[in-house]
């Protein structure tokens, strides 16, 4: 199935969610696989993007995640959550992508600043400051960027599953296979070695901007 942008859906389609709409992909219904692809495509694509950094590859990754979904669509188990398979295998398909770049490390682009460090109020742009101002926070926003890239990858992968796409602490002990103590030691240890890498941006020099 191609990964494709549907103009429309039929309603009965995309007001269903998501696991009703699985119960319709299994029978073989390409409308509610559309349906689900437009629910879920930028969503996927941003997630691996955060991954490796790439947004091009990005998309391919996206577009493999959702022939998995299609093809593989008989093993989805209606009594589990869809996001939390979907995001198993897009996680998966990323960290793979990671494994495959000999001279890449993985790296993570984050738009949403440094909310996961901290204080992100002081990062929050206002469109009201003048233009040097505003560079200087693009600045501080690639310092934020560039910190993220330093951190390891289990630590990493976890601060964008919870920061970013905002997934339970349940959703990840799924996603990733991991306990829930594990799941919360490693996002408080991400946070941490964050806020230490960012501590004179965040202490004082935001002050001064």
């Amino acid at each position: 199935m191609p990964l494709t942008e549907k103009k429309s859906n039929p309603p009965v389609f995309s007001a269903l969610p998501d696991e009703a709409l699985m119960e319709h992909v299994v029978r073989g219904s390409e409308a509610a696989f559309a349906a689900l692809v437009d629910r879920y495509r930028n969503r996927i694509i941003n997630l691996v993007s955060r991954f490796i950094s790439d947004r091009d590859r990005a998309q391919e990754i996206a577009q493999e995640v959702f022939l998995r979904i299609y093809v593989h669509r008989e093993r989805y188990r209606p009594n589990g959550k869809f996001s939390t398979w979907m995001y198993t295998i897009a996680v998966n398909l990323a960290k793979n992508e990671i494994r495959r770049r000999v001279r890449s490390k993985g790296v993570v682009s984050l738009d949403k600043l440094i909310e996961v460090a901290g204080d992100s109020g002081k990062f929050v742009a206002d469109p009201t400051q003048k233009p040097d101002r505003r560079l200087h926070q693009r600045e501080v926003q690639e310092y934020v960027e560039e910190a993220l890239k330093r951190l390891p990858e289990k630590f990493r992968e976890v601060i964008v599953l919870r920061d970013i796409q905002q997934l339970s602490y349940e959703e990840i002990e799924e996603v990733l296979g991991i306990p829930g103590g594990t799941v919360r030691s490693r996002i408080n240890r991400a946070r941490t070695s964050l806020q230490e890498m960012l501590g004179d941006l965040v202490e004082g020099g935001i002050d001064e901007l």
